[in-house]
């Protein structure tokens, strides 16, 4: 699955896998539903663009140092497309932003959390949908609105193995 375009109703995913773990059709139909569930959950209008990359944790650790002076691998990151998402306009969907996941990061998080990787994957996807939206967890407080919402669409989404 190599530079795929995913179309769901009016949103479009765009999966870019540049390491070697594949993704299943079964874990990519529960990427695109995290995606649509944190939308429609925010009373979103389903017309956006997301751009997804699964890399490994050189390459996030990489982007990582670049964009966030953080010389250490990472599971997910979040370039949100504040400007485009706050626009207003009728030609093709907004560009939300960009999600890139370290799957061998996943990987180790599902195995020390002792759940699958399915389930790691749909959490950092709602994870990092959620900072395309503008939430975040640097505070206390922030954190607690943004965890409640993770676990409330986590739930929705019935991912528990």
């Amino acid at each position: 699955m190599k530079g795929m375009i995913i179309k769901m109703t009016k949103s479009e995913v765009f999966i870019d896998n540049r390491q070697g773990v594949e993704i299943d059709k079964d874990l990519e139909a529960g990427i695109l539903l995290a995606i649509t569930t944190v939308l429609e959950y925010e009373d979103m209008d389903l017309d956006y663009e997301v751009s997804l990359s699964f890399v490994d944790n050189e390459e996030i650790r990489e982007l990582n140092k670049n964009f966030r002076n953080i010389d250490r691998e990472t599971d997910v990151l979040s370039f949100p497309n504040i400007e485009d998402f706050e626009l207003d306009y009728d030609f093709g969907p907004k560009l939300l932003g960009d999600i890139v996941i370290s799957l061998e990061k996943a990987k180790e998080q599902a195995k020390e959390y002792k759940h699958s990787f399915e389930r790691e994957i749909i959490y950092l996807t709602v994870h990092s949908m959620l900072h395309l939206l503008g939430y975040d967890h640097m505070e206390e407080e922030e954190k607690l609105i943004m965890r409640g919402k993770e676990k409330e669409i986590m739930n929705i989404l019935k991912v528990f193995k």
